[in-house]
């Protein structure tokens, strides 16, 4: 699938943005949709994760509290909601798809065959 995730921006810590994910089809159960966030000097870590198979959700303990991913099926569109942003949270982030068949979401991110553009997402103190 074709992903397309625009949305990112500027905003001052505590702040919100909602990241969307949109797949240019009708996503099946058996994929994943994860974000991942990627910083400077900092390898790319996975955020939070969706499996389609039931609706599971993992989200990293550092943003639990503050982080929720979504889906809107009908939309074929995952989202990132972001609140209480921080300047740590300054990274660039990118939506990605796997084809993982019900299995834990949660997976390195070379499982993650198809991956959106990246967008910019900066956090001001």
């Amino acid at each position: 699938v074709q992903l397309q995730a625009p949305g990112g921006g500027l905003v001052q810590a505590g702040g919100s943005l909602r990241l969307s994910c949109t797949a240019s089809a009708f996503i099946p159960d058996y994929y994943a949709i994860g974000w991942f966030r990627q910083a400077p000097g900092k390898e790319r870590g996975m955020v939070s994760c969706i499996s389609f198979s039931d609706g599971r959700t993992y989200v990293k303990d550092s943003v639990k509290d503050r982080f929720t991913i979504s889906r809107d099926s009908a939309k074929n569109t995952v989202y990132l909601q972001m609140n209480s942003l921080k300047p740590g949270d300054t990274a660039v982030y990118y939506c990605a798809a796997a084809q993982l068949y019900g299995l834990e979401c949660r997976r390195p991110s070379d499982l993650y065959e198809d991956w959106g553009q990246g967008t910019q997402v900066t956090v001001s103190s």
